[in-house]
């Protein structure tokens, strides 16, 4: 990227799009959020004043932000988990809808590149409650970009994320939700038996994919790229959780197996990391300094 392209970034007000817009900043960047009216920005609060902002809600249409923009890159981080019991309608909007109308906006107006969060959710594999209509409105969603890219129209770099962990989290997601209970040191903490494994990549490990994934399209021609995001190693959740207790001293007793599986649970995640290290990306953070950091965090 150079110094006059304007990046616009979707989810900012959200744990991964707030770290990437505070990263753009530093970098010098130009940036551009969309959010709604109602959003919480207490991530960006320092940085609103840095930030060209657009509320979706109240927007007729997307031209506008493209009209007065010379907008060369948008990054999409912008999700709908289904968490809260929203309905398939909203999720699908908010997954499938509202990313194709930028889309293909941005392919109208020549925007360069679409850079797009996706997860390892996304397999063939059925998920369990919600998380069916999370992946497949995300798969659908990529399956778009791909046709896209393919008729030449704009490039789409599809990343998808493993267990991205850090400060500023939501506090409901697992790791927060672990890290806080053991310093409460509860009295129990009903678990799974935890076998299952995952990749947990660190937020800093992951804006720094970002950014060498972006650097890298000065380079290249390809239109369509997929990216593994994660360290290319992975660990059981039950070390994961002791980790977790040895470095916050906690006296919570662990009980692994309260809690059954979900149905269709995916056992074994871990990024294929070669395209991405092939670019240059390397890991910074290992995972036991990581979790120390987060530890110290007040905000923990």
């Amino acid at each position: 990227m150079n110094e006059q392209e304007n990046v616009l970034v979707t989810g900012a007000t959200g744990f991964l799009g707030s770290h990437i817009v505070k990263r753009l900043i530093n970098d010098g960047k130009s940036v551009i959020i969309l959010k709604r009216s109602f959003s919480n920005i207490w991530r960006i609060k320092n940085e609103m004043t840095e930030i060209k902002s657009y509320d979706i809600d109240k927007l007729n249409n997307l031209n506008l932000v493209f009209d007065e923009n010379n907008i060369k890159i948008i990054i999409h981080t912008a999700t709908c988990y289904g968490r809260n019991n929203e309905s398939i309608q909203q999720i699908a909007r908010t997954n499938l809808e509202f990313p194709l109308a930028l889309l293909e906006t941005a392919s109208l107006f020549n925007t360069d590149t679409f850079f797009n969060t996706d997860t390892f959710f996304n397999t063939d594999i059925i998920c369990s409650k919600y998380l069916n209509w999370y992946a497949l409105s995300k798969k659908q969603f990529v399956e778009w970009g791909r046709q896209l890219a393919a008729q030449g129209k704009i490039r789409f770099i599809n990343a998808k994320l493993e267990h991205i962990y850090g400060e500023m989290d939501n506090a409901m997601k697992f790791v927060p939700f672990i890290v806080r209970s053991l310093k409460k040191n509860i009295p129990e903490l009903k678990l799974t038996k935890g076998e299952q494994k995952r990749d947990f990549i660190y937020i800093e490990d992951v804006v720094n994919a970002y950014m060498k994934i972006l650097e890298y399209q000065k380079v290249t021609f390809e239109q369509y790229q997929e990216y593994d995001i994660g360290t290319g190693e992975n660990i059981c959740i039950q070390d994961f959780v002791k980790l977790v207790k040895r470095l916050t001293n906690s006296k919570t007793i662990l009980n692994f197996g309260a809690i059954p599986y979900q149905e269709n649970e995916i056992m074994n995640s871990f990024a294929d990391t070669k395209k991405l290290k092939s670019i240059g990306w390397k890991r910074n953070w290992k995972i036991d300094d990581a979790i120390a950091k987060i530890v110290r965090a007040k905000e923990y």
